[in-house]
């Protein structure tokens, strides 16, 4: 068995492949419990779901697991991962757990915890838990059998979440009369995206809301914003807004149909809470992949860029460090600290909705503050994940990009933390060099690593 479950954004694979498996996933409930239990209280767990088939195999066996260790659980059934980072901190529960492979097809499941605060896990609890689950012969410390956890669902999570997306906004924010269209994905906000919304007043036009177990994120939500930009041109409709599987990343469509990303959603929402005097130190938290127009922007306003390793958990972690109140990434995880722990797509969407109405200005207006440097982002798919630095071709070909660069771009080279993929991203202000650059790099990286 491998010595690491997970990755980037908790553990993450095929289902019915190791490490999603029943067994895993029963020893990461009976890990987690053991972990977590401190003393001799009732201890809860609150555990959430996409809208995957599998999903029910993963939630029995981590129930079962959490139950055997004492501990109550509290189904909440379909759920965006954000929904139960708060339900974890609104219900005082010791753990948060989410059955979920975000923007992954069907086929896939993954499993993330988050803790008591609503923040997701450390590397370091996560290698402990890991070594329990792995280890032969851990001793998981039952309790008696009068001791056990139960089960049992509870009904108004939905409610509870929508009141506090409200209570993000002032009161006077009503969104009657505006016409949005929404993609959910098939995935976990189904249900509560498109009732918030409505609730607020809008006329909401559905896409992604009749999910079957096997058509999440099938050409649909945050990874097809094409569909979404043909229904708002379609039906004249203000702003388009994607969502992913489990609904912590956004992705959103002007309306004249552009797609604009988590870059320049960030740059809208940074120079808002700057005016406002809302942004400390007018520091921006972003990861390495976010354009290097950013950077530029954030330095023009009058403040800084600071960048983390990909994964809206390094995200949140440098926030809490800096004092900050917004971060995020390019592929549509935003954060806003204030409100919430962890990305949430209808959160940032509500944001940007304020700000459109406060200011009285269409998105395609708002969002010329940010013009992105021409970037390729390219997926290579690798039998190893040898340090790049441990290959001499890939090494001599990243130096000679930079060089042809001039420092007038960049080039990222990492893989996935949960596909077997290497990522190769190269930008900069010359379009037809960056195009160049980037063949050059992923023929080196495929010829390397494959």
């Amino acid at each position: 068995m491998a010595k690491k479950l997970f990755g980037t954004d908790g553990m993450r694979g095929t289902v019915n492949t190791y490490p999603m498996v029943p067994e895993i996933a029963l020893r990461l409930g009976l890990a987690a419990g053991k972990y977590f239990r401190n003393g001799s209280r009732r201890h809860k767990v609150v555990i959430g779901k996409d809208t995957r088939l599998s999903g029910y195999v993963f939630e029995t066996a981590l129930t079962s697991g959490l139950c055997a260790s004492g501990m109550h659980v509290m189904l909440v059934g379909p759920m965006p991962t954000p929904a139960i980072s708060f339900l974890t901190r609104n219900m005082r529960a010791d753990i948060g757990i989410v059955i979920s492979a975000s923007h992954n097809p069907f086929q896939d499941n993954g499993i993330k915890f988050f803790d008591r605060n609503g923040f997701k896990l450390p590397d370091e609890v996560e290698e402990e838990i890991t070594a329990m689950v792995l280890a032969e012969g851990t001793d998981w410390d039952y309790p008696s059998s009068d001791k056990v956890g139960r089960a049992f669902k509870i009904e108004d999570s939905p409610g509870r979440y929508i009141v506090s997306l409200k209570n993000s906004l002032p009161q006077a924010v009503t969104l009657d009369g505006f016409r949005i269209v929404l993609d959910c994905a098939n995935g976990a906000t189904y249900k509560v995206a498109p009732l918030l919304f409505e609730e607020l007043g809008a006329e909401v036009i559905k896409l992604g809301v009749e999910p079957n177990g096997l058509n999440i994120n099938e050409k649909c939500g945050s990874l097809h914003p094409e569909v979404l930009a043909a229904k708002v041109r379609e039906t004249q409709s203000g702003i388009g807004l994607a969502l992913d599987g489990d609904g912590d990343r956004l992705i959103v469509v002007d309306e004249k149909g552009t797609v604009l990303d988590g870059d320049q959603i960030m740059a809208i929402c940074a120079k808002d809470l700057a005016e406002r005097g809302e942004l400390p130190g007018n520091l921006l938290v972003a990861t390495v992949m976010s354009n290097m127009a950013l950077e530029v922007f954030m330095r023009d306003l009058g403040g800084r860029l600071l960048r983390t390793p990909v994964g809206d958990r390094y995200v949140a972690e440098a926030l809490r460090r800096e004092s900050g109140v917004l971060g995020g990434e390019q592929s549509g995880h935003i954060i806003f600290s204030r409100y919430a722990t962890t990305g949430d797509g209808i959160l940032a969407a509500l944001q940007l909705l304020r700000i459109m109405q406060e200011r009285g200005k269409p998105l395609s207006e708002l969002a010329k503050l940010l013009e992105p440097y021409p970037q390729t982002l390219i997926n290579v798919r690798v039998v190893r994940k040898t340090p790049f630095e441990e290959v001499p071709a890939v090494q001599k070909a990243l130096v000679d990009a930079e060089q042809k660069l001039g420092g007038r771009g960049r080039v990222l080279l990492r893989y996935s933390g949960t596909e077997p993929l290497a990522r190769v991203m190269v930008e900069g202000e010359d379009k037809a060099l960056v195009k160049q650059l980037s063949e050059e790099l992923v023929g080196v990286v495929e010829a390397s690593l494959r």
